[in-house]
Order: C-alpha cells, then sequence, then structure tokens
C-alpha cells in the first residue's frame, strides 16, 4: 500500500488535471501487474511478440504510435525505440514509475501524451466520432498498435455511465465505441496492429464455468493472426473460490 500510494502522488504531480480521476486505476493495475507477474508473461510476451512481427515487415521505420501504453509490459518497448526514429505512447495516464523509465533512453526520441482515445462525448452527443484522426497530422507515420485497449474503451465508458448517471445514452453506444476504434484503425495509411482481449470467463475451482462476458458487446473481430488467453486473476487474487481468465487474439488491420 505505501508504494502504491507514493506512485498516485508521484504520478498526479505529473499528470493534467482533466486526467487525474484516472490515476487510481493505472495504479491498481500496476498493483496487480507485479502481484500476478509470473501469471501474466506469457500473455505479456505474445503480445510484445506480435508486435515485433508486425514492425519488422516495414520497409521504413521512422513513426510509431503506440495506443493504450499502459505500463509498457506487453510493448516491445526497447526494441520500438531501437528500431524507429520516433515512438509516440498514448494513453490516459503515464505512471511516474513509466516516466522514469523514458528518461534513461538514450536516444530520446520517445514523446508521450494523454488523450481520451475512446470518442465517448461525441457518440454520446450524436457527433460523428473521430478519436483517431488526429494520427493523420503525425509526420512520417509508419506503425500504431492498438495494445489491449479496445475491451477498455468499452468498460471505461460503461463504468462513465454508471458513474456519471448517464440515462439517455444510445443502447448501442458501447459497441459503437468499439466498431469507431476498429475502423479508424484500418483506415490508417499505415501498418496497424490489435491485440486486444475478447472476452473473459469466471471459472470455479471444480472447473465449472461461472461467469462469461463479451468484453466487445457483439463486435467480432474475423480471422485473428493469433489467440491466447490470459490469466488476470489466478486463484487467489480476488477470490480463493474462482479465477478469471481472459481471451486474446491480435491481428493486423492493414
Amino acid at each position: 500500500m505505501i508504494l502504491e500510494a507514493l506512485q498516485y502522488a508521484a504520478t498526479r504531480a505529473v499528470t493534467p488535471k482533466e486526467f487525474r480521476p484516472h490515476i487510481r486505476y493505472s495504479v491498481n493495475l500496476w498493483a496487480r501487474a507485479n502481484r500476478c507477474a509470473r501469471a501474466w508473461a506469457e500473455h505479456e510476451d505474445n503480445s510484445r511478440q506480435f508486435v515485433l512481427q508486425s514492425a519488422r515487415k516495414l520497409r521504413q521505420k521512422r513513426t510509431a504510435v503506440v495506443l493504450g501504453s499502459g505500463l509498457l509490459r506487453d510493448v516491445p518497448y526497447g526494441a520500438l525505440v531501437a528500431m524507429f526514429d520516433t515512438v509516440v505512447l498514448i494513453d490516459l495516464v503515464h505512471l511516474a514509475s513509466v516516466q522514469a523509465k523514458l528518461r534513461l533512453n538514450a536516444k530520446k526520441n520517445v514523446r508521450i501524451a494523454n488523450r481520451d482515445l475512446s470518442g465517448f462525448d461525441d457518440v454520446l452527443a450524436g457527433r460523428q466520432a473521430e478519436p483517431l484522426d488526429f494520427l493523420r497530422r503525425v509526420p512520417y507515420l509508419d506503425l500504431v498498435v492498438s495494445a489491449n485497449l479496445l475491451s477498455q474503451i468499452g468498460t471505461g465508458a460503461h463504468h462513465r455511465l454508471e458513474r456519471e448517471k448517464i440515462t439517455n445514452a444510445r443502447d448501442d453506444l458501447l459497441a459503437k465505441l468499439i466498431q469507431t476504434h476498429l475502423d479508424a484503425l484500418a483506415g490508417l495509411p499505415c501498418k496497424a496492429c490489435l491485440v486486444t482481449d475478447t472476452s473473459f470467463d469466471v471459472i470455479g475451482r471444480d472447473g465449472s464455468l461461472r461467469q462469461h462476458e463479451d468484453l466487445l458487446h457483439g463486435i467480432e473481430i474475423p480471422s485473428p493472426a493469433a489467440a491466447w488467453e490470459w490469466p488476470l486473476a489466478p486463484f487467489g487474487e480476488e477470490s480463493r473460490d474462482y479465477r478469471i481468465m481472459h481471451h486474446v487474439i491480435a491481428r493486423e488491420l492493414t
């Protein structure tokens, strides 16, 4: 708890005011990632290897953008920094510990940006949402990675609807947000690759399925190039009686 409190305080000091409400989630994720490091290792390695596989196909390696860069555990940060002239990391929050790591980069070719990538406000208001339109203004863009972000767009929107007691949202708002992100990636004039969890199962000690949730709210992603399981919460993390297994896919969209 002391380390979490220190992480929170340090991150708050370097986070723009409008993004500070999201710090608690990022700190909680950081703490869980540390507790579950062994269980998450294969998922994180699979994510990194898929991104690297996509990056190595490129003839030019000028600018790479990572959407949902998060804790940098599931992103091949070091390899991207070495391969590309510029690497841009975008997320709601960049923890102080992550920013400290970035300052050790001898090439000084990494940029960070705090940004809401969901398009929530536009979709809620009935406007055309273009949350990734800013990427078209990034010079020499060769690679965009959506790194375990897609499901969080839906989950974050669901929590916001509940937190702000929004009752006038369209019934398919969560699905619309997810499809908007996919369409935006597919429309980019560069290599775009996606890694995302699509659903999760809550599994009892006897192997029984207690709960199944579709994290993409009915949106299908056809022909994944790779798929694997991510034990988000092993036995003992949330309960001694069940574990939570997420199902992950990866594919290139352009």
